[in-house]
Formats: structure tokens, sequence, C-alpha cells
């Protein structure tokens, strides 16, 4: 039973990460495309669109912005990668869409980090 309650908080705490995420990028100008969007190669947290380019962002949160970033590792960058991919194709300009992948750090507190293009050096 507590394995369940401590699940179902850590995807209430998912939820409102992802939603004060939302909240950041649409103060800078960017619509909300799809929240968890899924497909054969995985799952998106936030797809973000501004203009012609597509922003596919990893939400993690934890007790610190470090601590957060600890927790994205190159084997879910990838799978990150492949399920954009795999969205781009159902685009109008496909794998030649303008892209970006950023980290989106939620503290303890709340506070947001974005590291755009937070894929690019790892």
């Amino acid at each position: 039973m507590q394995r369940v309650r401590r699940g179902q908080k850590a995807y209430s705490a998912g939820l409102m990460g992802e939603e004060s995420v939302c909240r950041d990028y649409v103060s800078r100008g960017y619509a909300p495309i799809a929240s968890r969007w899924r497909g054969s190669c995985g799952e998106i947290d936030l797809i973000m669109q501004r203009g012609d380019e597509y922003v596919f962002v990893e939400v993690k949160a934890s007790s610190s912005h470090a601590r957060a970033a600890e927790r994205i590792d190159r084997r879910q960058m990838d799978r990150i990668c492949n399920a954009a991919l795999e969205f781009c194709t159902g685009l109008a300009q496909g794998l030649l869409t303008l892209m970006r992948f950023d980290a989106a750090l939620v503290d303890a507190t709340g506070r947001v980090q974005v590291i755009e293009n937070a894929f690019g050096s790892a």
C-alpha cells in the first residue's frame, strides 16, 4: 500500500512540475503542443513551439536543480531524441524540422530552471 501511495505522490508531483514548466515556457512566448506525448520510442514530457522551432522538454524534479539534472542519463536522452524524430515525421517539414532539446529542472520549492539545448554537450 505504501508503494502505491509513493507512486501516486510521484505522479502528482510530476504533473505539477510539468504544469509549472509549461507556464514558464508560455510566459516566454512558447505555445504548448503536447504533454506526455507517447510514441513507440518513448515519452516526451512537453513539446513546445515558438515560430518554426519545436522544443522537446524533459522535466525532472528533485530536492535541488543539481540533483534533478543528475537524473538525466545518456540512455534517456537517446530515447527522447528518437521519440522526437518519430514526432517530427508527422510534421510538414518532417525530419528537417527545427528542433531543440531542453531540460527543465524543478527543485523542492517549485522553482524552475530551464537548460536550453541541454543534450548538445552530453
